[in-house]
């Protein structure tokens, strides 16, 4: 192939697949992200498990059309619309099905949720009705069905072993510090399993947190022992300054996720600071406004450019260090021989130099994606379920409620 590069395929590490049915339906209006969540919680009322994988497969081919060859899926759709438990981790087997069907590596983030929210004086607020399917209850009946999802995930994946289980607490918000100690004595028993959370996304957060504990966030985490080179702070983007040395000192990884943070209206994380103090930056799409590797890249150090006027707070290198390594070590993955092929002669990206592709590129520049040795992509259509769009005009067309 003329004019191509071969570079190691990056990693996806924050996704929430069903947030993808909200693309392009809640910018009139205005609002912030807690208007957002509020759409967002009607979205999650509705999916059953086969819809769920019908939406999850197009959500993963159009990640590996993209270039993305893993995916963290942070998790907490887990039960029927009343809170009923379905009968046999049905939400949990949709997802692994959907990413055995496209091939994407996929490290379920089995999430804990357990209460509404804190409101602005600290108190708890109760699950809503929307938020019934994502609580067990307590941690402790989460850590029992963990486990048992561990036993299913493995009868879906009994051949290739690319669906492995990892662990998620949603938030501070919707997990109580007393129950913290539940998770870390789950993760001291499975070892290789990554574990993530939400982390002061907003400053109504940060406010609510800091009233319930007298601590920040990451405060909170720290004295219960949760940070560390298992975790993953996922956004980290209203924090003090003692807060990136708690994070950088522990080797916590920071999943940034820049599309979703500007399209919520979020703000712009420290990622400079918190590389400089020691964590590893990795990159997420999080709620899919938009599935693009380069572009998650480039709104990074766009980010910083921004906040800071200055160019080059972290070089393409760097950047691309993040898309791929800090995701694999973000995701408890080892390393491997995943590939995309990218046209280093379209419009785009003629007369990058190679090692600038990061800032040049889209993924309209991905030709060619290979995972575990098989090509999966080629020219924006997956090999064997054919062009994405399709994959979604069907959901959409099938499931009337989202169109």
């Amino acid at each position: 192939m003329p004019h191509t590069v071969s570079v190691p395929a990056p990693v996806n590490a924050h996704s929430h697949a069903f947030h993808r049915v909200l693309r392009g339906r809640t910018h009139h209006g205005g609002g912030d992200f807690w208007v957002w969540r509020e759409q967002m919680y009607s979205a999650a009322a509705q999916l059953t498990p086969d819809a769920y994988q019908q939406l999850a497969t197009a959500v993963y081919a159009e990640m590996v059309c993209a270039g993305y060859s893993a995916v963290g899926e942070f998790h907490y759709l887990h039960h029927q619309p009343d809170g009923t438990p379905y009968p046999d981790h049905d939400m949990e087997r949709a997802l692994a099905r959907a990413a055995k069907s496209v091939g994407i590596r996929l490290v379920l983030l089995d999430t804990l949720y357990l209460q509404g929210g804190l409101d602005a004086s600290g108190e708890t607020i109760e699950l809503n009705l929307l938020q019934r399917r994502f609580s067990d209850g307590d941690a402790q009946n989460w850590a029992s069905r963990w486990e048992s999802l561990r036993e299913a995930i493995a009868e879906e994946d009994s051949d290739a072993g690319t669906v492995t289980l990892g662990a998620a607490v949603h938030s501070l918000r919707a997990v109580p510090a007393d129950q913290l100690p539940v998770v870390t004595e789950l993760i001291r028993k499975y070892p290789g399993a990554p574990v993530h959370i939400h982390l002061s996304e907003q400053p109504a957060e940060n406010d609510a947190v800091q009233a319930a504990y007298r601590r920040t966030p990451t405060e909170v985490l720290a004295e219960a022992g949760v940070l560390g080179t298992r975790l993953s702070a996922v956004h980290a983007t209203h924090l003090t300054a003692s807060d990136i040395q708690l994070l950088g000192q522990s080797g916590t990884a920071v999943v940034m996720c820049p599309t979703t943070e500007a399209d919520l209206a979020d703000g712009i994380g420290p990622a400079r600071q918190l590389a400089a103090a020691g964590a590893e930056i990795a990159l997420g799409s999080d709620q899919h406004a938009v599935i693009d590797p380069y572009l998650e890249m480039r709104a990074l150090e766009h980010g910083e450019r921004l906040s800071s006027g200055a160019r080059g707070r972290f070089s393409p290198q760097q950047i691309a260090y993040a898309a791929r390594e800090g995701g694999l070590r973000s995701l408890g993955m080892s390393e491997n021989d995943d590939v995309i092929t990218v046209d280093s002669g379209s419009s785009r990206t003629s007369g990058s130099r190679p090692e600038q592709l990061p800032l040049t590129a889209t993924s309209a520049d991905v030709v060619q994606v290979s995972i575990a040795g098989t090509v999966q992509a080629h020219h924006a259509a997956h090999t064997s379920l054919g062009d994405p769009a399709e994959l979604y005009r069907t959901f959409f067309t099938d499931h009337p409620e989202y169109a």
